[in-house]
């Protein structure tokens, strides 16, 4: 309400007053696409940088996790985003390398 399309662009949300906090950090389940399923062919470590897809916004961001992750590999990971965007418990992303989909996650906590 009071608010006109043109203030509006690509990647932004629009919610209630107080519904939502911007963040750039957040804990998330992360699965690493096999390169049977077009992923990467080799393990990701900690401080891997893709980009984030979430919701219509795409940002760079870093992992942290302990030790490495295989392609196939499920593992719960810190992410780090480049900006702070709208995320909560429950939020699905995509994870990008080179223009290709490497992996998918859910936001666990914020």
């Amino acid at each position: 309400r009071g608010v006109r399309r043109e203030q509006v662009r690509r990647g932004m949300v629009l919610a209630a007053v107080g519904s939502q906090s911007a963040r750039s950090a957040f804990r998330a389940r992360v699965y690493l696409l096999t390169p049977e399923e077009g992923g990467r062919r080799k393990p990701v470590a900690d401080g891997y940088r893709p980009q984030f897809y979430l919701r219509t916004t795409d940002v760079p961001g870093r992992i942290a996790l302990e030790g490495t992750a295989r392609p196939g590999d499920t593992v719960e990971v810190e992410v780090e985003l480049g900006k702070a965007v709208a995320v909560e418990p429950g939020l699905g992303f995509a994870i990008r390398e080179g223009g290709l989909t490497v992996g998918a996650g859910t936001v666990l906590s914020v």
